[in-house]
């Protein structure tokens, strides 16, 4: 399956009980598993397909904290010390290297943007910098960059999607964490009100949380147990080449193109400023929360009507504990990539440097990223169903903040200080109340 990803083989054997059961194997559910584990809890990571199968091993691989919303800096900052700690506290490597990001601009609307990245940087104090052209041409020597204005930030960095998210399971694990792998959750029981347990195919695993960190499945699991999660999904596209010597060092982004060095010498590269919305059914229930935000970005929207608004139709939205799950009837998340906006981005890729002349092209993938209505994240407890936790709503930033949000949403499950004021990641922002979670979620009898 397209793209590689580091497999992390599954336990044999489901534990009878648990502390917090973790629903979803990403960066989010990783990350939340390593920190509960090494403070002592017992975790089970529930991934209803492969360790990192989706989103979490699609993405561009940036670490970034500059360019943000405003609420994410916080959780940007605490992430950025988060990897680089990875060195010591796994055995495994992330691919997280500081290595710098530089932003580009062209038109006045991006230019706005950076001065808007300048003045964030400030209030957080973070070292970005505006660069000249003489110190651009410094950062991307014999590169024809057509540019108006950059910024960098020097220490920012990068990470690869195919080693992160299976290392810092690995390490859950031998934290004392279980991992199981092709185990869907179907649904949450309760006792007196509360979370008491997560019922898999494989059976049932008492619990006293849970944390929903489902990525662009949360809206569907959380319809079932009656909760409103104002969710939609993105097609993404990206594609990496074979190793180009004389390639750029640093990550670049512009209004055409992002660009990630790799380990292995190729480079990850995708266009920038285009988001593929797909029309679904929940895109039309969705539409009047979602409005103000598609007229703001509309530049850099479209619409793209695939097989997912047939499947959108067809996918039950409520099931038994005891039904096969949709969860179990599409265990990973793979489209196709749409091949017009790769091209694209590579060709300008190889307008602005010249050695991609004749590079090579060694895959292409496409992905399905979970977006919010303010392109914020929604890491709060679940309004009425006491003991979940969801983390969810990553718009396309996930990964980066993957460490810093993992360990929120575990600190929010476990009742521990949390690394961060959660109050922006509030799902009542959103404003439209539960349809009651308690009730779909099933009442133990015994």
């Amino acid at each position: 399956m397209r793209p590689y990803v580091d497999p992390v083989e599954g336990d044999a054997t489901l534990p009878r009980e648990v502390d917090i059961a973790i629903v979803g194997g990403g960066i989010i559910g990783c990350c939340a598993a390593l920190w509960a584990a090494e403070q002592g809890h017992r975790v089970a990571l529930i991934e209803k397909g492969r360790i990192a199968g989706e989103q979490s091993g699609r993405n561009w691989g940036w670490v970034r904290r500059m360019g943000r919303a405003a609420a994410e800096y916080p959780l940007g900052i605490e992430s950025l010390r988060l990897w680089d700690g990875f060195k010591t506290r796994l055995d495994l490597d992330t691919g997280f290297r500081r290595t710098g990001i530089v932003y580009t601009a062209r038109t006045d609307r991006e230019l706005a943007w950076l001065d808007a990245i300048e003045r964030d940087a400030r209030t957080f104090r973070i070292g970005t910098r505006r660069l000249s052209d003489a110190q651009l041409a410094d950062y991307f020597p014999g590169a024809k960059l057509r540019a108006r204005g950059a910024v960098c930030t020097d220490d920012d960095g990068r990470a690869e999607p195919a080693l992160a998210a299976p290392a810092i399971a690995q390490a859950a694990r031998a934290a004392g964490a279980h991992v199981l792998t092709r185990c869907a959750v179907r649904g949450i029981e309760t006792a007196a009100g509360r979370v008491s347990a997560v019922l898999t195919e494989r059976g049932r695993i008492g619990c006293a949380s849970v944390i929903l960190a489902g990525g662009a499945w949360s809206r569907l699991f959380a319809g079932n147990l009656g909760l409103d999660l104002p969710q939609l999904r993105v097609r993404s596209s990206v594609l990496r080449t074979q190793p180009v010597p004389g390639g750029p060092r640093h990550a670049i982004g512009n209004g055409e193109f992002g660009l990630r060095p790799r380990l292995d010498g190729g480079y990850t590269i995708a266009r920038r400023g285009r988001s593929a919305v797909q029309i679904t059914p929940d895109a039309f229930r969705l539409m009047p929360r979602f409005l103000s935000g598609l007229r703001e970005a509309r530049g850099e929207i479209a619409l793209t009507l695939d097989d997912s608004l047939w499947a959108g139709f067809v996918t039950p939205r409520r099931w038994a504990d005891d039904d096969v799950t949709p969860f179990e009837r599409c265990r990973v998340l793979d489209p196709d990539p749409q091949q017009r906006p790769l091209r694209q981005a590579m060709r300008a890729v190889e307008a602005a440097f010249p050695a991609f002349a004749g590079a090579r092209i060694a895959e292409r993938w496409g992905g399905i990223i979970d977006v919010t209505p303010d392109g914020v994240p929604i890491i709060d407890h679940a309004p009425g169903l006491p003991g979940l936790v969801v983390a969810t709503g990553f718009s396309g930033h996930g990964f980066g903040i993957g460490p810093g949000a993992g360990q929120l949403a575990a600190e929010l499950a476990s009742g521990a200080s949390p690394l961060v004021d959660p109050s922006s990641f509030r799902l009542d922002r959103f404003s439209r109340p539960s349809t009651g979670g308690r009730r779909q979620a099933r009442e133990a009898t015994a």
